[in-house]
């Protein structure tokens, strides 16, 4: 840990190990946002783009002859084939099915809900196979559901649950995006997000050494001739990984600072409190690990504006 007394002024560290110990006493629990859990603007935006498709399916609903009603609509327009696998939450349009397993040997049956501007009478009837025996058209039939609208908005809500792995991957970058910007822009900083060796000739002219071309750094900041290369992420559970992205930080920093160039590792979560030897092995050997918390402070804008 490269100590000065900026964590004495920041956060009351006299010490290395009293910086290290104040990383692990304020490790953030969660990094949340509203949005985490539903993607409102992705959902309606998703049903929007076949809402009057769906209003017209309504006129399925309680319809006691469901089945010749729905070849009927069909026929009248194909382009409502599309929205059958929406309708069993699938982003597919393509089903293979098993039909027979007793016989001697499997027995599939295909699928294809492609859009299309015409259907033959066969891709009509496969298509009504299709719904009865997945159990849709009873739903109709008997009123199970009121308004396929609002029915989709509930598939696209379950279906975005699906995507909150990726959101949380990507909230530490997010916030430390929107912190990096204020400090740039408060201190005449140059900011690139999602820096690889071939952004940062092209926008700074700094040729980065062939060992990390192919790596693609968080954030890069540079001051004067001084390049920070940044890399974020946040464990809100332990395991292996934390050791072995701690062995992996380590490796990067000495290549990097072996061209006389910087590099910051910005972590947080609970997770470190369980894999405390491999983080504390990292401050040791790195100049600068920070939390949420330690940013928020001012440490961070510190470093960065005075070149530290």
């Amino acid at each position: 840990m490269k100590y000065s007394s900026i964590f004495n002024d920041k956060l009351g560290c006299s010490n290395s190990s009293e910086v290290f110990d104040y990383l692990i006493n304020t490790l953030a629990d969660s990094i949340t946002f509203w949005n985490y859990y539903v993607d409102w603007d992705k959902v309606l935006g998703n049903v929007k783009d076949i809402e009057v498709d769906l209003n017209t399916l309504n006129y399925l609903i309680g319809k006691p002859n469901v089945e010749e009603e729905f070849k009927y609509l069909l026929k009248q327009q194909p382009r409502l084939v599309r929205l059958i696998p929406i309708l069993i939450a699938c982003r597919y349009s393509n089903f293979s099915i098993l039909t027979d397993y007793l016989s001697g040997k499997l027995m599939f049956k295909y699928f294809d809900f492609t859009d299309s501007e015409y259907l033959t009478d066969s891709q009509i009837s496969d298509a009504y196979e299709f719904v009865k025996n997945i159990g849709l058209l009873e739903l109709f039939k008997n009123r199970s559901i009121k308004s396929i609208p609002d029915y989709v908005i509930g598939v696209e809500v379950g279906l975005d649950t699906n995507a909150r792995k990726n959101r949380g991957g990507t909230t530490m970058e997010v916030i430390i995006e929107e912190l990096l910007r204020i400090i740039c822009e408060k201190n005449d900083l140059d900011l690139l997000t999602q820096a690889t060796s071939k952004s940062i000739k092209s926008t700074w002219n700094i040729d980065m050494e062939v060992d990390i071309t192919s790596r693609r750094f968080d954030f890069a900041i540079k001051n004067g001739n001084l390049l920070y290369l940044i890399e974020t992420n946040f464990y809100g559970g332990g395991g292996s990984k934390l050791k072995a992205t701690a062995g992996e930080y380590k490796t990067i920093y000495d290549f990097v600072t072996s061209y006389r160039n910087k590099f910051i590792w910005i972590t947080d979560g609970l997770g470190w409190t369980k894999t405390r030897k491999p983080l504390r092995e990292a401050f040791d050997h790195l100049d600068y690990i920070l939390n949420l918390k330690m940013i928020t402070e001012g440490v961070l804008e510190e470093i960065l504006s005075n070149n530290l």
